[in-house]
């Protein structure tokens, strides 16, 4: 999906299309409505990002904004800094789940075999999608699979269209690697069918970091030895990256730049661990701030027991996540005798997790993470879903215990 978060977001307020907008404000900044006495009509005030003032990330933006050097994960402040005159607005995680599973299901409805990559993404098999009965790809001459491709390809561009009112950007190829290269050559709105004797041309001249695993620094310590395309990575020594790199990576990056991937499109597959972490616009101190962190950490316990009741799931192995306010982050882990989704139990188990983080410097993040899952009704015994803690049993695990 094409700039997924903001294109919602533009749907609900059209008057900013158009404009630099960036995804990643909190409540506060959510749109200010009134009604113009003269007209009748409603108005509606944005906050600027020239105004923020605080710790968060953006977590998308228009391509508008992105052309002032914007992009997701970008510290609010610095995004300001490039584009002062973007529009703010906060994230909406519910409405954009329901744009998600509206746009998947308009696809499922003409190909069936789909893989979820993220909320905004999918890998699907087209093989038999768009056959003429009783025919096989291996009938099709290159040319009538070209056709095939690019009028499937229309076919589901036009259906996410109808149902959500949103672009998509698709790659159409041999297999998952190329396909995630191609959907990004011709966004936004982009459908691009890719062969596999056209990598030399159409995909080596690329740098190699888009190679969908090859991270900045990999990139950085192939650009240090002299390979800057994806086309100088094919052409080099498989025996050269191995030792390098190590076997498993080195031969991976060289079947890579080949365009050889030979992973199935898989369309269902089990969650390794659920979790919930919030940043704080301001970093909080354990002893100054005990009350505002332990109410958030019960928060945190409470939505991630929601989201295991919600897929149907419990956990045995329960962690937390603490990040400084100089970034360090630690991580804790403990497993408990029977698998869970009930939040009181959860929250004892974290809690009991985070009596062995060094809680004096000031915290940046705070995560809670349910892991070792297995489906409710495979557990035995799987433990019942309880009330939530609150009053004066939630302890206070910021500081001094309150009671258990």
């Amino acid at each position: 999906m094409d700039a997924f978060y903001a294109s919602v977001e533009l749907l609900r307020y059209p008057e900013l299309r158009g404009e630099p907008v960036v995804i990643g404000g909190g409540s506060r900044h959510k749109p200010e409505e009134s009604v113009d006495p003269e007209t009748g009509r409603m108005v509606r005030r944005f906050a600027k990002l020239a105004d923020y003032v605080g710790r968060g990330v953006a977590t998308t933006a228009t391509y508008e904004a992105r052309a002032f050097g914007v992009h997701s994960a970008m510290g609010l402040m610095k995004a300001a800094r490039l584009a002062p005159q973007a529009f703010l607005l906060p994230t909406d995680f519910a409405i954009y789940g329901q744009y998600s599973r509206r746009f998947k299901n308009a696809v499922r409805a003409i190909a069936p075999q789909v893989e979820e990559s993220g909320i905004d993404e999918i890998y699907i098999d087209l093989t038999d999608v768009g056959l003429a009965p009783g025919a096989s790809i291996a009938d099709e001459a290159s040319d009538a699979a070209r056709d095939r491709a690019a009028r499937v390809g229309r076919a589901i561009k036009d259906a996410v269209r109808a149902e959500t009112g949103l672009g998509c950007s698709i790659g159409v190829t041999p297999n998952k690697l190329l396909s995630k290269i191609a959907s990004e050559l011709d966004k936004p709105d982009g459908l691009t069918v890719l062969f596999e004797d056209e990598v030399p041309a159409r995909v080596w001249p690329l740098p190699a970091r888009k190679i969908n695993g090859v991270g900045p620094k990999t990139a950085a310590r192939l650009e240090a030895l002299g390979i800057v395309t994806i086309g100088q990575l094919a052409q080099a020594e498989p025996a050269w990256l191995i030792e390098r790199f190590g076997k498993s990576a080195g031969a991976w990056m060289h079947a890579a730049a080949n365009g050889r991937d030979g992973r199935p499109v898989v369309t269902q597959s089990e969650p390794v661990s659920v979790s919930r972490e919030t940043t704080f616009e301001r970093d909080l101190s354990a002893e100054r701030d005990r009350a505002e962190l332990s109410a958030i950490f019960t928060e945190l316990c409470s939505d991630l027991a929601g989201d295991l009741q919600r897929k149907g799931y419990v956990g045995r192995t329960i962690g937390v996540k603490v990040r400084y306010g100089n970034f360090k982050t630690l991580t804790r882990d403990r497993t408990i005798p029977e698998p869970t989704q009930d939040a009181a139990a959860i929250r004892r188990a974290a809690g009991e997790c985070l009596k062995r983080v060094p809680l004096e410097r000031r915290i940046r993040l705070l995560g809670v993470r349910v892991s070792g899952l297995c489906r409710c009704d495979e557990a035995t015994p799987c433990v019942p879903v309880a009330a939530e803690p609150r009053g004066d049993a939630t302890p206070s695990l910021f500081g001094e215990r309150g009671p258990e």
